[in-house]
């Protein structure tokens, strides 16, 4: 699955194998990418301050915290020294809007504050030795947990903890004052990290030797490759390998991110959105995932539905899509047979050689109200007028036999909005991406975000857009179909689909709630096909791999490709997540570059492994 392409017909294309609460903090920030390791440190002295962080004031469990869905989060920071550390990790967990609470010096201005955070319901306040603990701050504090939930992030001496012996919300004390401890403050609070410690001297009536609770680590967290034994040195190659498929012309925008054992230990955002400049590439950007989607939308739901038993995988397609029941060669097509590509469908349709010059329009309408592109559109009802009946009379030719097909996932996308009596894109945003915590990941992200942060595909596709696509879905099939489909139009950040494939490596369980039993999430995961080896919607290591022997991918080994250059990758025998996100297709799908000089995704795969293992890494020629 690392080096493997797998061809498939789609317009000359290739498949190639992510009550009340409150909490003040300060500016708000993003990391541009991990931190740096601290040079000669051991495994044990990254962990050090973890291991010093002590919790208080938590008898009711609220740290860390679960749900995310509806919290609105305010930060608050009182001369917080790494305020923008602790926004920037905070803020990979849950947007969090901050305040700064530096120049307060009187209760008039404690009252300002109090009124602009009436819409927050949780705050985290942010406190350190420079902070000035006066009687104003104390009653702001005593006052606003009497209404919100609040959270207090206090570093620095133990005996300022004395000015907070009355206030009842949970407290987060570490003694020392430098980034590594904002980010472990940040990610406790999450459940990015445990804590265990507890006081070493008495500092209050309250706050007495001995105190502290124990949390649990229940979301990602973000460290760096010596704090779960890997060499940031083997790492760092994957810096070459991107600036050469930079140069190459093989994709000029990529995230990287990579995370073991439950910790992010690279992620960094290389080039520009285009290859003349321009915006640079960050971190939280999103990304078309072309067939990502499969397994990030449509295979979800499939489990969810499998799991609360609504469907049996041995049910045909046709008891959810009954149009089909009258037709001889998809009546009894089963979908299991769908979900491993194996029911015979054809593999593309190109829908785009359907179209005429009145279909389309520059102008929006009622006759015309499907955005393809800026400034275009596609008429009314073009899917359920054309598209679908051409779906339905697609001949089903190798029935048995693995043929990768997107038709199969647009059946899989009719199964579920019947099973689940809701449209596809709304069902996985309300009940897996924002519980999950995952901020940006869903289709048609132009509706939720500015087109700056969605990275362009192509600016001219090679079959009707000649005009920059940015925030619509790249593969025409699914952007005539309204940008939601069952194989194409989901768009995300690294963080996201690592969130989200963190939870698939944890059986289903994530940020303290359960998505899925274990028992599912290694059905569909595991070897299913005799066939072809891959699981139910999701692709696995390949013969060729296993018969090349190099140790890895394991047999647990899945994940995905997307033809845009996007992928991911869970190998839960190495406890690990590879996210790789690129516009490889830009600027008009290798008509100006050629195809690919730098499989990007695959050698940085393949250096991931070899730094994990600890195989030393040459770079092929």
């Amino acid at each position: 699955m690392i080096c493997n392409i797998e061809t498939v017909s789609t317009h000359n294309s290739f498949h190639i194998r992510s009550s009340i609460f409150f909490i003040l903090i300060l500016s708000f920030t993003i990391a541009c990418s991990q931190p740096e390791p601290i040079k000669n440190k051991t495994t044990v002295d990254q962990k050090e301050p973890e291991k010093s962080t002590v919790v208080l004031n938590n008898s009711g469990g609220f740290i860390p915290v679960k749900e995310l869905k509806d919290v609105r989060i305010a930060s608050v920071h009182f001369n917080f020294t790494n305020s923008n550390t602790f926004d920037s990790i905070a803020n990979k967990y849950w947007a969090v809007e901050a305040f700064n609470g530096d120049t307060i010096i009187n209760d008039e201005d404690f009252f300002a504050l109090h009124d602009k955070l009436k819409l927050y319901n949780l705050v985290l306040i942010e406190l350190s030795a420079e902070t000035k603990f006066s009687s104003g701050l104390t009653t702001f504090i005593k006052e606003l947990e009497t209404i919100t939930k609040t959270i207090v992030v206090v570093t620095g001496s133990g005996k300022n903890l004395a000015y907070l012996n009355n206030i009842k919300s949970p407290i987060i004390w570490n003694k020392t004052d430098n980034s590594e401890i904002a980010s472990v403050l940040a990610q406790v609070i999450f459940g990015g990290k445990a804590a265990n410690n507890h006081l070493d001297a008495t500092y209050s009536g309250k706050f007495k030797k001995g105190s502290g609770s124990t949390t649990a680590k229940t979301r990602l967290g973000y460290s760096v490759p010596e704090a779960v034994s890997v060499n940031s040195t083997l790492l760092s190659g994957i810096d070459s390998i991107v600036h050469a498929g930079i140069a190459a012309h093989s994709a000029p925008a990529i995230v990287v991110l990579v995370a073991k054992d439950g910790e992010v230990i690279f992620n960094k955002a290389y080039g520009t959105h285009t290859y003349d400049g321009g915006q640079e590439t960050k971190l939280t950007d999103l990304f078309d995932l072309a067939s990502v989607t499969k397994v990030t939308a449509t295979t979800p739901v499939v489990m969810r539905l499998y799991d609360g038993k609504v469907l049996n995988l041995d049910s045909p397609i046709s008891k959810y899509v009954a149009v089909t029941r009258n037709i001889a060669d998809k009546k009894d097509i089963r979908i299991k047979e769908a979900m491993l590509h194996e029911a015979g469908y054809t593999p593309y349709i190109k829908f785009y050689e359907l179209l005429k010059p009145s279909d389309l329009s520059r102008d929006s309408s009622a006759a015309y109200p499907t955005a393809i592109a800026d400034n275009y559109f596609l008429r009314a009802n073009y899917f359920n007028e054309v598209m679908w009946p051409v779906t339905l009379n697609s001949k089903v030719e190798t029935r048995g036999k693995y043929v990768y097909s997107d038709v199969s996932m647009y059946m899989m996308k009719e199964v579920v909005e019947t099973a689940t009596h809701q449209k596809l894109n709304d069902y996985v945003l309300n009940e897996l991406y924002l519980p999950l915590g995952m901020q940006t990941t869903g289709f048609l992200p132009r509706k939720r975000f500015d087109r700056s942060r969605i990275v362009p595909t192509t600016e001219n596709d090679n079959w009707v857009r000649n005009m920059l696509v940015q925030g619509y879905v790249n593969d025409p099939g699914a952007a005539m179909a309204g940008g939601v489909e069952g194989h194409a139009g989901l768009f995300s950040n690294a963080n996201d689909l690592a969130i989200f494939y963190q939870m698939l490596l944890n059986k289903g369980v994530y940020g303290g709630s359960k998505y899925y039993n274990a028992s599912t999430v290694d059905l569909f995961t595991s070897r299913r096909s005799k066939t072809s080896g891959r699981g139910y919607g999701y692709a696995r290591i390949t013969e060729k791999e296993e018969q090349a022997n190099k140790g890895y991918p394991s047999q647990q080994a899945f994940g995905h490709s997307g033809y845009t250059g996007t992928y991911v990758w869970v190998d839960p025998k190495y406890n690990l997540v590879y996210i790789c996100l690129t516009n490889r297709v830009y600027p008009d799908d290798n008509k100006t570059y050629g195809p690919s000089k730098v499989n990007i995704r695959a050698e940085v795969l393949d250096l991931v492994y070899k730094s994990v293992i600890n195989i030393p890494a040459v770079r092929p020629k």
